[in-house]
């Protein structure tokens, strides 16, 4: 079986939700899978509790060189060797996933978010098909309306070196949970040195507008050309900005796939407690039906 390491970024807000997500890492993964969260400064107190055998609590400026400079009382960094523009917090999420596969004893890294559980047991060979991981790539899902998503297409292409993308639609490598080959993600490292002549992590850190998903997606389609298989159930998923009270969280749980090893309710809708947690209680009895 194939050694995993699963990667969380997230911040003191969302530690109850990582709370519930990393009791489902130690019910649902092996017993040398460690689950390696990676936050701000300021909030490492806040995920001390998780420290322990299984967990592994990073400040996230641990994986950066010592030319970034944190702005003091701020979650911004700056390159002082370019310093514009900062390192923003939401990219910086984005980065340590990346420069993680760098780091870390893995085979495969599972990248799921703190709004995520998983609820069925979970490894590499979840998503492995004849011997191959598996890409989460929905054809057609980025249409011309979704604006960030072109760019973010245009973006991953400028640093891997391609032409620019067809008009949409276009493929999206966007998720909640997904796995990556870390070798695939050291060589996806190595191209955008060589294209950009710069340290990949300044390339990627130096754009206003970039997705982390999308830029291995596009690498894995258009420069390896790979053609692996593909997985878009491995999630049940909700990117609902309203909150659901019981019932609709419990009808949402209800139509779990039966290929689906988590379920993300999106943070954003701010959906309260009792109706996650009555979700995730929906999702075991599925599965023990299933």
């Amino acid at each position: 079986m194939s050694k995993l390491a699963v990667i969380t970024p997230s911040y003191a807000l969302d530690a109850e939700l990582f709370a519930e997500l990393h009791r489902s890492v130690l019910e649902f993964t092996s017993e040398d899978t460690i689950h390696h969260v990676f936050v701000p400064p300021g909030d490492r107190a806040a995920f001390a509790r998780f420290e322990g055998p299984r967990c592994h609590v990073w400040v996230r400026s641990e994986l950066l060189p010592r030319r970034y400079l944190r702005l003091p009382g701020t979650d911004l960094y700056v390159n002082y060797r370019r310093p514009w523009p900062p390192l923003r917090g939401w990219v910086m999420q984005q980065t340590v996933k990346i420069a993680s596969a760098g780091m870390l004893d893995a085979d495969a890294m599972l990248i799921i978010d703190s709004d995520t559980v998983l609820v069925r047991p979970t490894s590499a060979e979840s998503f492995t098909v004849d011997g191959r991981l598996c890409l989460y790539r929905l054809e057609n899902g980025v249409t011309a309306e979704m604006e960030r998503h072109v760019i973010w297409h245009r973006v991953a292409r400028e640093l891997l070196g391609l032409p620019p993308a067809p008009s949409p639609p276009l493929p999206d490598y966007v998720t909640a949970l997904t796995f990556w080959d870390p070798e695939i993600v050291r060589a996806m490292q190595r191209r955008i040195t060589q294209v950009t002549g710069r340290d990949w992590l300044d390339a990627f850190n130096s754009q206003l507008h970039v997705s982390e998903f999308i830029l291995y997606g596009v690498f894995v389609d258009e420069v390896l050309k790979a053609d692996p298989p593909i997985n878009t159930t491995i999630c049940h998923l909700s990117y609902n900005h309203e909150p659901w009270d019981v019932a609709q969280a419990v009808a949402f749980a209800d139509r779990l796939p039966q290929e689906a090893v988590g379920m993300m309710i999106s943070a954003k809708s701010h959906t309260p407690a009792e109706a996650r947690a009555a979700a995730i209680a929906r999702c075991a009895q599925v599965v023990e039906s299933s």
